[in-house]
């Protein structure tokens, strides 16, 4: 393990006024994502998508990596250069997704593992001759009537740190995601008590895996509502929940966290970005690795035409800018009226 690389390549991930594009959609969710612009999801509709998102002018000033899917990590350009080198060239750290899916836990009702650690050392070591210096492992936790227990949170939070330490082994920075997903009708005061739970289990395991805090990065959920909560809590509860929920689990090693938008939509997820931001003095970097809240109006302003390719360029530097800004407060709702 060469742990300056790695403290050197999570702090670069995480570096002020940047953050992470999760452009690792699965092939299915991509689909899903491609019928909403009634576009075929056919593997070159993907790669020129890709390249759209990652060629976009001004992007490298607001995005400093980007998480790839397995097959995104081994198409090129259209000219003919292979993404990780391209990301690289113009200063953008290239990732890998890792895990393969959340699959029902065995004697657990409606609750998952996520699944991927078998073979996982021989993949990192090729991911890594791909270019990948980073990966990332999603582990779900839901909230609903019974669950998580604390058997599915334990088992999550096992897998996530033997992962953590397979990829810092071979020198790839591991991101760290435990999702309290934000699906159902629960208050803030239990997602909060969730998220509690979940990230001190976490961090327990990390501990008992030797994992070296100042090279990996956290991605959590924010502390919110479920969707469809009778009374969603306002933004600033929002910020001053996670602030709270962070400072108590998160230690100060740990060189970022970069936030998961967990199906907000664009300009809440910016938002509460923002105003975590004002928290005042932490002792990480608190940043954004976004998916859908980065993509979903670039998506739109495409639409799968190449006449408005540029548009969908445009439109993506300006979601990544505004995130940007946010990332150190900066960032007010007016802002989306003039950008």
């Amino acid at each position: 393990m060469n742990r300056s690389e790695l403290a050197r390549t999570a702090q670069a991930m995480v570096a002020k006024g940047k953050g992470i594009l999760a452009a690792d959609e699965s092939t299915g969710t991509i689909r899903k994502r491609f019928d909403a612009i009634k576009l075929e999801s056919t593997e070159e509709h993907r790669r020129a998508y890709r390249e759209l998102l990652f060629s976009a002018p001004g992007a490298p000033d607001s995005i400093s990596g980007v998480i790839l899917f397995d097959e995104t990590i081994r198409q090129q350009t259209a000219d003919g250069t292979p993404f990780p080198q391209y990301l690289a060239q113009h200063g953008i750290i290239p990732g890998i997704k890792v895990d393969q899916g959340a699959k029902p836990l065995a004697g657990f009702p409606g609750e998952t593992v996520t699944e991927g650690l078998d073979g996982l050392r021989e993949r990192l070591i090729g991911y890594r001759q791909l270019g990948a210096r980073f990966a990332k492992w999603r582990a779900v936790i839901d909230i609903a009537a019974g669950i998580p227990t604390a058997f599915a949170i334990e088992a999550n939070a096992h897998a996530l740190a033997r992962y953590a330490a397979l990829c810092q082994e071979n020198d790839i920075v591991p991101i760290v995601e435990p999702e309290v997903l934000m699906d159902g009708d629960h208050s803030i005061e239990r997602c909060e008590e969730v998220t509690d739970a979940t990230l001190s289990c976490v961090f327990q395991r990390l501990q008992d895996h030797r994992i070296y805090l100042e090279g990996m990065v956290l991605k959590p959920n924010m502390v919110i509502s479920g969707k469809k909560a009778a009374q969603r809590a306002a933004p600033e509860a929002v910020a001053e929940a996670t602030v709270r929920c962070l400072k108590r689990h998160v230690p100060p090693a740990v060189p970022g966290i970069a936030f998961l938008s967990g199906g907000q939509s664009p300009t809440e997820a910016t938002l509460h970005l923002s105003l975590i931001n004002r928290a005042g003095p932490l002792p990480w970097s608190l940043t954004f690795s976004y998916g859908r809240a980065l993509q979903e109006t670039a998506l739109a302003a495409w639409g799968g035409r190449s006449s408005a390719f540029k548009a969908g360029q445009q439109e993506f530097a300006r979601r990544a800018r505004l995130n940007g800004l946010a990332s150190s407060g900066r960032y007010t709702a007016e802002m989306e009226k003039a950008a």
